[in-house]
């Protein structure tokens, strides 16, 4: 184990650590590193003329296709994708022109289901049902719901609704644009309004707008980050090119003839919000494994599938990375990682056959598709393996090179392994031999990832795993405060102790039982972060492969 150096005084608030020497800390990473919060300051509130300087420098798969020497007629920026030209007289199936193989890949996508959508139908059915159709307002089920998100375009049409049909909707989406248009007008933008217990957020694109109307305890800013994803989620499907073609030559044009289906990404995305702590983090879960067996996973991917334009090959299971290889001077943002866990989570088809789907990394490359080969390598369907490329028609040849990783994988039991991890569901927090701890989140700031144990008693129910998620949060938006940010937070609550701490090199969120003091709680991470640090290989992805 490499030396760590923690020093802690007696009287002390904060433990020392040589830099450089963090539980999870790698020369090299394979994710950007990059916090929501960051994020949400360069995306989510970009003011216009940042908004072009960030699409000029777009195109980087056309970069990987000039330096691959591929002829330009096979440029990925000319992958099947809707709306390349639209006209007054255009229907919905005349929008998605050329590659209808590709296309129907994004439509077979859509086949689960998912909580939100069984609450959009119920309230419809219910409606259906009275004497007197009422609008989904009106509906007790749907005023009961603590988070929604609207989705409308500039000129006020409804695209999306978290719950309820939208086309019930397009009363309280227009005064939703109204406010946007009044305050625009004005030379101002909207950003938030809090009306009693009801945060009202909105997040203004280019084309279209997003709202959050929550009566959650989220932070604005938290708010904020929801939107930020449901608006890269579009772009995953559409891009920011196409999206732009569409509305420039149609202001008007009804947005949903081309999400239509794409709606399940976008509820199972945010679900994945409520309870995962990836997207507070802008981080991702590494799936805890030997680092012997990561490390022929790694070797086999680099082996079988470097194919030329191949430009990621990603392992996945269980929403949790196995392995990430990519081509050289590329690399994945968290962002765009985490819409191709979702992608994988929101789609049984996958699990039926091999796919080959179109998808739009925004941090990546918000103008232009690269091409899925998606498939799972077990029967189980524990573990699904991605291969990315610029190029369209490398469907079979990918199709080979995962047969020959799943056959390697076999014959050194690494399949096995991910199963009997995914099944443990990760590790225990009495592994850590802290008696007093309950539960912790550690942000490993150098490579994206962070880890926790599973949640255990006293948090068996699902209320209870809401509750400690929504002290994590708490902790979060008071140590990455804009106006007053804190380094180390220590809070004592009615059934637990909070602890939250964030260095240059890491974040860390503790809970403890009720009775633990500052002093015992401050010890207590000094063994924890020496524990993180022993297990580091297991936990945490520390070299970054590469074709």
């Amino acid at each position: 184990m490499n030396n760590l150096n923690i020093n802690l005084a007696n009287n002390s608030t904060s433990v020392d650590i040589q830099k450089g020497n963090e539980p999870g800390a790698a020369g090299s990473g394979l994710i950007i590193a990059s916090s929501s919060l960051e994020d949400l300051t360069f995306d989510a509130l970009e003011d216009e003329d940042a908004s072009k300087t960030r699409r000029a420098h777009s195109g980087t798969i056309s970069q990987i296709v000039r330096s691959r020497s591929v002829h330009p007629d096979d440029d990925a920026n000319q992958a099947p994708s809707p709306a390349t030209t639209i006209d007054t007289d255009t229907n919905s199936e005349d929008l998605v022109q050329g590659g209808s193989e590709d296309t129907s890949s994004r439509e077979d996508v859509c086949e689960t289901s998912s909580q939100s959508s069984d609450i959009r139908s119920r309230i419809y059915d219910a409606d259906e049902e009275d004497v007197e159709p009422a609008d989904d307002i009106h509906s007790e089920v749907w005023r009961q719901q603590k988070l929604h998100v609207f989705i409308l375009s500039e000129a006020g049409k409804p695209i999306y609704s978290r719950y309820g049909k939208e086309d019930k909707l397009v009363t309280i989406m227009g005064v939703m644009q109204a406010l946007v248009s009044f305050v625009q007008d004005s030379k101002d933008s909207l950003r938030c309004i809090v009306a009693g217990n009801h945060k009202f957020v909105f997040l203004v694109r280019e084309h279209i707008m997003l709202v959050c109307v929550s009566r959650t305890s989220e932070s604005t800013a938290q708010l904020l980050m929801r939107l930020m994803y449901v608006n890269n989620q579009i772009i995953s499907v559409l891009t920011h090119s196409q999206l732009a073609r569409i509305f420039k030559q149609r202001r008007n044009y009804d947005l949903r003839r081309l999400l239509s289906g794409a709606e399940k990404f976008i509820d199972n995305l945010l679900q994945l919000i409520d309870c995962d702590p990836s997207y507070l983090l802008g981080s991702v879960r590494c799936l805890p494994l030997a680092s012997s067996v990561r490390d022929t996973i790694a070797q086999t991917v680099i082996q079988y599938a470097k194919v030329k334009d191949l430009v990621f090959a990603i392992l996945i299971a269980n929403n949790q990375l196995v392995t990430l290889v990519r081509m050289k001077k590329y690399f994945l943002h968290p962002v765009d990682l985490h819409l191709i866990i979702n992608l994988v989570s929101a789609s049984e088809s996958f699990k039926a056959a091999e796919s080959w789907t179109p998808i739009c990394l925004p941090k990546f490359d918000s103008s232009g598709y690269l091409h899925g080969h998606v498939s799972y390598l077990d029967e189980d369907c524990h573990t699904c393996l991605l291969l990315l490329t610029v190029d369209r028609d490398m469907f079979f040849t990918l199709s080979d090179c995962k047969a020959k990783i799943t056959n390697r994988l076999n014959r050194h039991h690494c399949l096995e392994a991910i199963k009997e991890s995914v099944l443990q569901k990760g590790y225990s927090t009495r592994q850590v031999g802290i008696p007093d701890l309950r539960h912790f989140i550690y942000k490993s700031r150098s490579t994206a990832q962070f880890t926790s144990p599973d949640f255990e008693a006293p948090y068996v129910t699902s209320e209870e795993r809401e509750r400690v998620f929504s002290l994590y949060q708490y902790l979060h938006h008071r140590i990455h405060n804009s106006t007053r940010p804190l380094r180390l937070l220590f809070h004592v609550g009615e059934y637990e102790t909070l602890l939250g701490w964030v260095t240059a090199g890491f974040e860390l969120y503790t809970v403890f039982g009720p009775l633990v003091t500052k002093p015992i709680a401050i010890h207590s991470i000094e063994k924890l972060l020496k524990w993180i640090k022993r297990e580091e290989a297991r936990l945490f992805i520390l070299n970054s492969p590469t074709f």
